[in-house]
């Protein structure tokens, strides 16, 4: 089993966020959806308009996410990966190179 882990912050759930889970489900059996607190998502961009809980119960509500974690951290280390037993890490074409 390949577990696929994600990271968003889910605001105002749409289909380019239901696009981007069933693409990144495409490459794995169980996907994982990390969910970025509200002060994590403000620290690099303007607040959230929805609440983290509101968020985390839209992304669960999707069929492509398997397993939706809140309050996922903004960098993704190796610690994180071991304890959530992660093989691949994607992220969407949003991300900057800096």
């Amino acid at each position: 089993m390949i577990r696929v882990y994600v990271d968003m912050v889910a605001d105002l759930f749409h289909h380019g966020h239901v696009s981007f889970l069933e693409k990144a489900r495409s490459f794995g059996d169980h996907l994982i959806v990390g969910v970025h607190s509200d002060p994590t998502v403000a620290s690099y961009k303007r607040p959230p308009i929805m609440k983290m809980e509101e968020r985390v119960a839209c992304v669960r509500g999707c069929r492509f996410a398997d397993e939706v974690i809140a309050d996922a951290p903004l960098v993704v280390g190796p610690d994180w990966i071991v304890q959530h037993r992660i093989d691949l890490v994607v992220h969407g074409d949003d991300f900057s190179p800096e």
